[in-house]
């Protein structure tokens, strides 16, 4: 009984979504069709070709009322005239040809006033365009009736086309790709060996059904795909699909809400229905992220409608229609790092989770791309891929094929082949943008602060190796210096800035977030450092963000300065908001405190790259520590 309620329920919703819109469409069209009657103007109109009306027009300019121009580049355009002391509209048509002569002569020369005849005035005077001869009248009148209401026209045909074929959203629009039309294979998985490891045995589940239906496992195996965007989610569906010889029916999870009530719904049942009538198949649900959601957040009772029909798709209520089809939902994010609906979960009996790539998968990755491209376009002599894998921490399979992609088109650009600097420039174009000199050539003053800025960003990225006594070799080995420049960058909005790779960890002691501060409290340290705490410019902002998130997260999401480890934020109790603020306001003022100390005795080698920095515009890792060598006395450059 209640699932027969639930569906007359929803059933009815649905028939008064059709009907609204059905009265609003056509209400809409009926008053676009009515409105050039109801607003006609009832102004007598006379037609003639009598030229002479228009030649004397200078004589009679005091008694013009308006003059207007209608179909100015038709055939045969007509000048409406209308006296002030006439009741009538005078419309003489002329030939094209003449109407340039006339414009010329008469009206710019005599400097008449003239407009265009818009289309309200058209609408309300619909004689102005008609045949003085009453010849062919019919046919302007039905020109005109049809640019009048070309919006009204359209609404009443989509409207038809509705209601033939149903409102957008309720029914698919996922397309079936045949096995053959799929292309690549698990072999363009690069590395990520661990997750070609769960797809084999995977694959092997779903071969061997019938040993798991001996376990009593006959439900179908619905497989979730987890992990950041672009590192092969997608692909890994199509190389399934290829694999086991089944058609694949894809959709994204955004273009199921139609913004209709019911129309996600309607669509799965849809894409669901295709399948079944397949037999075998695979459903592919992409950017599927919003149907985990937890349900019951909105006030509304419809709005989880889409995840509540997806769950009952994926238990298989209907075994004997729907046994040979087989789920895989892609998501950016997981159960980890977002809070899930347990329910959807629950449903899914095998999850994959897809990782960045590291340095030895990115150095393939980047072998491989580059290994495409036809003989003569890549310098493997002057091709470091190390160093390339390296800068590349943290990005992308996709990403790091667009770094490649980019070499190309540098390549191309400069008629050279791919080498180690081009896929740098790469890299640096597609991370941070387009650099810019010209914008702060003429700022000196800007450029010197810019200039101080950015060493102090490198200087507290060095110093906990140099505090430690290490040689500058070992510093150079241990640092993530890519370049120091002062060209303005105007996707990042900032005037200068720092390009370093980043480690491959995921995991932050206390010690390397606090050291995380203090190389962000680096650039402002610099500037109080030569300008004094009156001198900080606006140009730390960015960086202060950035310190303030990483220090509330230090200290009330992780309670890392507490022996009671424990999520602050979501205790809620009166009073604990001020205490927290105290207390980040507490560690940031330590940190930057310990930050400007450790300037003061960088000053001398900052004002001395400073000097080379501003001359060069950019500096790359290897001049910034032959600089620093050169600073040292003369037995430790010995050592």
């Amino acid at each position: 009984m209640p699932s027969f309620s639930k569906l007359l329920q929803s059933t009815r919703r649905n028939f008064y979504v059709r009907i609204a819109l059905i009265v609003l469409l056509t209400g809409g069209a009926l008053f676009a069709f009515l409105r050039p009657i109801i607003v006609q103007d009832s102004t007598p109109v006379i037609q003639s070709q009598d030229i002479s009306q228009i030649m004397a027009l200078p004589a009679n300019k005091d008694r013009l009322e308006y003059l207007l121009l209608a179909a100015p580049t038709s055939e045969s355009p007509r000048y409406v005239i209308k006296y002030r002391d006439t009741p009538q509209i005078n419309v003489v048509k002329v030939p094209s040809i003449t109407h340039g002569n006339l414009e010329r002569e008469v009206l710019l020369r005599n400097a008449i006033p003239f407009a265009i005849a818009q289309e309200d005035y058209l609408t309300r005077h619909r004689a102005v365009l008609e045949d003085d001869d009453g010849k062919g009248g019919w046919m302007s009148e039905a020109g005109m009736f049809l640019a009048r209401n070309a919006i009204g026209l359209a609404m009443l045909l989509f409207l038809v086309l509705m209601v033939k074929n149903g409102l957008p959203g309720m029914t698919s629009k996922a397309q079936v790709t045949k096995p053959d039309q799929l292309r690549g294979s698990m072999d363009d998985l690069i590395g990520m060996e661990d997750i070609k490891r769960e797809v084999a045995h995977l694959e092997q589940m779903i071969v061997n059904r019938s040993v798991y239906r001996s376990h009593n496992i006959d439900k179908p195996f619905n497989v979730m795909l987890t992990g950041p965007a672009g590192t092969g989610k997608t692909k890994l569906a199509g190389y399934l699909a290829k694999k086991l010889n089944l058609p694949l029916i894809s959709a994204s999870g955004s273009s199921l809400e139609s913004g209709y009530v019911g129309g996600g719904s309607k669509a799965l049942n849809a894409i669901y229905k295709k399948a079944s009538a397949l037999g075998d198949c695979i459903i592919f649900l992409d950017e599927a992220q919003s149907l985990f959601m937890p349900r019951g957040r909105g006030e509304k009772r419809w709005e989880d409608d889409t995840a509540n029909t997806l769950l009952s798709l994926l238990d298989g209520v209907d075994k004997a229609e729907g046994a040979g089809v087989i789920w895989v939902v892609a998501s950016n994010f997981d159960d980890a790092s977002s809070e899930m609906d347990d329910a959807m979960l629950r449903r899914f009996s095998v999850k994959i989770n897809f990782r960045l790539p590291n340095k030895a998968e990115r150095r393939e990755l980047l072998h491989v791309f580059l290994s495409r491209k036809e003989d003569g376009c890549v310098d493997w002599n002057d091709l470091n891929l190390d160093y390339v894998a390296e800068m590349t921490a943290n990005l992308s399979p996709a990403l790091v094929q667009t770094v490649v992609d980019r070499a190309s088109m540098l390549a191309i650009e400069e008629k050279r082949l791919i080498t180690t600097d081009v896929l740098f420039r790469a890299f640096e174009r597609t991370s941070i943008g387009l650099t810019d000199r010209a914008t702060t050539a003429e700022k000196d003053k800007q450029r010197e602060r810019v200039a101080l800025h950015e060493l102090g960003h490198f200087f507290m990225q060095i110093d906990p190796y140099l505090s430690r006594g290490m040689s500058l070799r070992e510093v150079k080995e241990k640092s993530h210096l890519l370049k120091i420049s002062t060209e303005s960058v105007s996707k990042l909005g900032a005037l200068g800035y720092v390009l370093s790779s980043s480690d491959d960890m995921s995991l932050r002691t206390l010690e390397e977030l606090e050291q995380d501060v203090i190389q962000l409290y680096g650039g402002v340290a610099a500037e109080e450092l030569f300008y004094g705490s009156r001198g900080i410019s606006v140009g730390s902002q960015n960086d202060i963000q950035k310190a303030t998130s990483m220090l509330d997260l230090m200290v009330n999401r992780l309670s890392m300065y507490s022996r009671s480890k424990l999520d602050y934020t979501q205790l809620k109790r009166e009073g604990s908001g001020e205490d927290s603020v105290k207390m980040v306001e507490s560690k940031a003022d330590e940190l930057y405190t310990r930050t400007l100390e450790a300037m003061k005795g960088y000053r001398d080698q900052i004002e001395s790259i400073k000097t080379t920095l501003l001359e060069r515009y950019v500096l790359s890792k290897d001049e910034v520590f032959a600089l620093l060598e050169e600073m040292q006395p003369p037995e430790l450059q010995a050592a």
